[in-house]
């Protein structure tokens, strides 16, 4: 019996794994982000997040970003940021988030973030008034004025960098 019971935990987590693999793959053309979620790492959106958070992303329009909303953004330097947007500047048609975590005691300019976007390095060396559209991956789902994640799953993509060396 508990050989049995062995072999449908390892079918539960193999079918949990390939559903989340398809989700990677469809929810792109869907909901336009161009990654359908993102894994908390860090402490600077507590108590709304925390480490191992699982959000869900969709890409909206630049005009449709609004202030309050969590978004995930490119960094400078690699990797991504979820912080939340606290006011929108626009210039001529260019829009620009200045963001700042829930946690922190500034907004993400003091993290050398307010840079012009650059298809070769992400961020070029011109300055601007917050992280530009281009750098926006996606805008976290709400339901009902909830954020929808999931706790602690992202733990999971956690082992699997810390297992296979693979960089988050």
């Amino acid at each position: 019996m508990k050989i049995q019971s062995k072999y449908l935990e390892y079918i539960a987590i193999i079918a949990a794994i390939l559903i989340i693999v398809a989700f990677n793959l469809f929810t792109p053309y869907i909901t336009g982000a161009e990654a359908p979620m993102a894994v908390v790492s860090g402490t600077s959106m507590l108590p709304l997040f925390h480490e191992g958070d699982i959000v869900f992303l969709y890409k909206p329009a630049p005009q449709d970003i609004r202030v309050g909303d969590v978004v995930v953004y490119k960094r400078c330097g690699g990797g991504y940021i979820i912080h939340r947007v606290i006011d929108i500047v626009v210039v001529g048609n260019r829009y620009y988030y200045v963001t700042k975590g829930d946690n922190n005691p500034f907004d993400d300019s003091r993290l050398g973030q307010f840079y012009e976007y650059s298809p070769i390095r992400i961020c070029s060396n011109i300055r601007v008034p917050g992280i530009p559209y281009e750098r926006i991956v996606g805008v976290a789902v709400e339901v009902n004025g909830m954020t929808f994640k999931i706790p602690y799953l992202g733990y999971i993509s956690f082992m699997f960098t810390h297992f296979f060396g693979s960089s988050r």
